[in-house]
């Protein structure tokens, strides 16, 4: 019989069975066939190895139950981490997304009679946030990947790391307040007295009398050196003084400043990823292709996305900073600083001490070029491409 011509029944009958879906009615699970029609279905139920697939799933119904459960359950919930995340999501919308896949497992065949029961399986298993609204059920992925979890504890680590430096400089502001208050002299509050009024007939009696003037004294004239000599030394005296105050107030400022300054060496920025590093790549959901080989940052997308280019392939892969770690050189390369009090300045590497997994960096760039910095970790540097 020869091939189907174009837009007969016989042809347009053929695209549409290639095209996919199909009605859910029609479809058998255990066969993995799909019917475009009732008289089709029910042929297909009265077929020999139809008949073949119910006697093995009769001899143990539960194995296949569960199997089909397990899978559709797997699927389901890979469709919702992969394409919506952590995002709080319409269980019908992640459900018809699911079944537009032709090979799909169908619900017909799993432990669950309906997609609200499924949702809430999937909440009391804790693999997922659920709640109902009038619009619906919505579900939320919990994401238990160990990678995740470890980043988030990373960030939480580093919030509360900022929260001390910033208490330790309140409670250190707060000792330079009292200090100052105690090295103050205590001043005599004014005392108040109740107003008493003499009685009338007493009189108030003035003494006016000036004290006569006795015999002057003789007045010690002094010479224009003595005046110099006395001019003199009260400036010293009023220089002497205000250098006092002065280097008391500049110690205190000096102390907020060497303060602030221990603060900024202590927080750290949770992105490093710079551009024209070598990075190597650690993760293992690229294939075996691209695992533990090396890459250049050519281009940062936000702060923690970058675009590398393989350097044996040359191919170009968007990453995330958790997907790459730095690298290394020979002593005598030149590295960058990613993190730290000297992010962003370029040195070379003098020694490596693997106790402590800490290098030995002299500076190459900034004011200070030419520095020895010692214990820098490897995973705030990396070397320049």
């Amino acid at each position: 019989m020869g091939k189907a011509d174009f837009l007969t029944p016989k042809a347009i009958a053929n695209r549409i069975k290639a095209k996919g879906l199909q009605k859910l009615r029609w479809y058998c699970q255990m066969c993995q066939k799909q019917c475009r029609d009732e008289n089709g279905f029910k042929c297909h139920c009265m077929s020999e190895s139809h008949q073949r697939q119910l006697l093995l799933a009769s001899e143990n119904p539960n194995q296949f139950l569960s199997y089909f459960s397990d899978e559709f359950k797997t699927d389901f919930l890979e469709l919702l981490r992969r394409r919506f995340g952590t995002k709080r999501v319409h269980n019908n919308i992640v459900y018809n997304e699911y079944i537009s896949h032709r090979e799909h497992v169908h619900m017909n065949a799993t432990q669950w009679e309906t997609l609200t029961d499924f949702t809430k399986w999937l909440g009391r298993e804790g693999f997922c946030k659920v709640d109902e609204t009038p619009k619906g059920w919505y579900v939320q992925y919990i994401d238990r990947d160990p990678e995740t979890i470890r980043r988030q504890e990373e960030l939480e680590r580093k919030k509360k790391q900022d929260l001390d430096d910033e208490e330790r400089s309140a409670k250190f502001i707060e000792e330079q307040v009292r200090r100052g208050r105690e090295g103050r002299e205590p001043t005599e509050e004014p005392v108040f007295t109740e107003l008493q009024r003499k009685s009338e007939d007493e009189k108030v009696a003035f003494n006016l009398e000036i004290a006569a003037a006795g015999p002057s004294k003789p007045s010690t004239t002094l010479g224009p050196s003595a005046l110099k000599t006395t001019a003199s030394v009260k400036r010293k005296e009023s220089s002497l003084s205000g250098e006092f105050k002065d280097k008391k107030k500049k110690s205190a400022l000096d102390e907020i400043i060497e303060m602030e300054e221990q603060k900024k060496k202590s927080v750290r920025s949770d992105n490093w990823i710079q551009e024209n590093i070598v990075v190597k790549v650690v993760t293992k959901k690229l294939g075996e292709k691209y695992y533990k080989k090396k890459a250049i940052i050519r281009e940062l997308q936000g702060k923690y996305t970058a675009v590398v280019k393989m350097v044996d392939s040359g191919d170009k892969l968007k990453l995330d900073q958790s997907h790459v770690e730095t690298v290394i050189p020979a002593p005598g390369k030149r590295v960058l600083i990613l993190n730290g009090q000297y992010r962003g300045t370029e040195a070379i590497l003098e020694g490596i001490n693997e106790h402590k997994f800490s290098a030995t960096l002299t500076l190459d760039s900034g004011r200070m070029k030419g520095k020895t910095v010692e214990g820098i970790a490897y995973e705030d540097f990396s070397k320049l491409a």
